[in-house]
């Protein structure tokens, strides 16, 4: 007898907890698993992800990317394994909550009467991994056969930068044997009919500013004060913020991901009241898009450095330099094939620079070309927000979505040099 296309023992007019969909049922399950920072507890997913490649019936595959940080690949393989393979990549931890503003337990997995499922993770990015999972079983239940070999990849610590995770995995020996031609990552929600796919990312750049300075006693004039050289940092860093912002809301620029954005995020020097401070520094955290020459931001950052006053430096917490897109031409094989199989849904496609960063610009960096991509269309935008939810229809639909797409890309024919 066949496993039902929905899970084993499930379906064939089988009553389910609540009448619910099994792949609802098992989306939920994995929600309540809590891979949450600052201690994800990352046994309990490589369990999860050992039960379900024992359910499709395909190998898995786990390496030890750096201590207690294991990635976990499942590989279905394709008629000619010879070809580049297809990735369909997601990571398995979250980001923390703050229980106090949430409706619900946010580890419950409480689904509301309109079907709303409530919990971290289910729209970052829990839900992709279940839709990938639930479309690769429902279509080896149906017999396909893939010409591409396609790889399942459960990636730890995105949500912390992906250092002891993506970043360090694509130098890895077993990474390149994985021979990838084309990744598929996460995306983002979509308010409207459409679906938002984005084919590059903004570049984060951390970055700290220190100001030294005369030092002395509160009630004098002192001269050269850090706190006047960081007063002239901040107004800089800040009229760049409202420039950009400026354009945000003209014609010149439609999302976040075409401007660089700036937020201050952290402040610290003075050790009293009536000491005026040796030191002080201020760090932003900036996002900057594709079309924006590097060299010459980071040499506008010297300059205001340089007008702020003597001695002013910075330095990176993190500088990403690397600026691949992926392409979206219509003569792209690996972007035709995912295109025309979003027309041939009736789906609306909306591209766009991903604002924020995942583990795609990790991807790109090696020359891989990936798309972020999560089928959630009539969403709010909630991921890493209080109350984060997914209806269950829209999640039901994206699976049927990634049953179109998957046999689409795993379809591409051979290129000249894979022939």
């Amino acid at each position: 007898m066949l496993p039902d296309k929905d899970g084993p023992g499930v379906g064939g007019g089988q009553s389910y907890p609540e009448g619910e969909d099994p792949s609802v049922s098992l989306f939920r399950d994995y929600l309540r698993l809590k891979t949450v920072h600052p201690d994800p507890d990352y046994d309990a997913a490589l369990q999860f992800l050992d039960r379900i490649a024992e359910e499709l019936g395909l190998p898995i595959k786990k390496i030890e990317v750096c201590p207690g940080r294991v990635v976990t690949i499942v590989t279905w393989e394709g008629m000619n394994p010879a070809l580049k393979s297809i990735l369909l990549n997601s990571h398995t931890d979250v980001v923390p909550v703050f229980q106090e503003q949430w409706k619900y337990d946010a580890f419950s997995a409480f689904k509301d009467a309109e079907g709303n499922i409530y919990a971290r993770g289910s729209q970052d990015m829990k839900c992709v991994t279940i839709q990938y999972i639930q479309a690769v079983r429902r279509l080896k239940v149906a017999g396909q056969k893939l010409m591409r070999t396609v790889h399942l990849m459960f990636v730890p610590d995105e949500e912390v930068g992906g250092h002891k995770g993506m970043e360090t995995f694509v130098k890895h020996p077993e990474f390149q044997k994985l021979n990838i031609g084309f990744a598929l990552d996460e995306g983002l929600a979509n308010p409207g009919e459409a679906f938002t796919v984005f084919y590059g990312e903004r570049n984060p750049w951390w970055i700290t500013v220190h100001c030294p300075g005369s030092p002395g006693h509160g009630s004098r004039f002192v001269e050269n004060t850090a706190a006047e050289k960081l007063r002239h940092v901040i107004n800089s860093f800040l009229d760049f913020r409202e420039k950009e912002k400026h354009r945000l809301n003209t014609s010149e620029c439609f999302t976040l991901g075409d401007v660089t954005t700036v937020n201050m995020t952290m402040v610290k020097g003075g050790v009293a009241y009536n000491v005026i401070p040796a030191e002080m520094d201020v760090s932003f955290d900036l996002r900057i898009p594709p079309t924006v020459n590097l060299q010459e931001f980071e040499s506008q950052i010297k300059q205001w450095c340089k007008e702020a006053g003597d001695d002013v430096t910075y330095q990176f917490a993190q500088k990403h330099m690397n600026q691949s897109v992926t392409s979206i031409d219509e003569n792209d094989p690996w972007w035709k094939a995912f295109s025309a199989a979003c027309r041939a849904m009736n789906i609306t496609l909306e591209k766009e620079i991903f604002p924020a960063a995942t583990d795609s610009r990790f991807i790109r960096a090696i020359g891989v070309p990936a798309i972020g991509f999560s089928p959630m269309n009539r969403t709010p935008i909630l991921l890493h927000d209080h109350n984060e939810y997914l209806n269950e229809q829209v999640f039901l639909k994206g699976i049927s979505m990634y049953e179109r797409l998957i046999p689409a890309l795993a379809s591409v024919a051979a290129f000249p040099d894979e022939a």
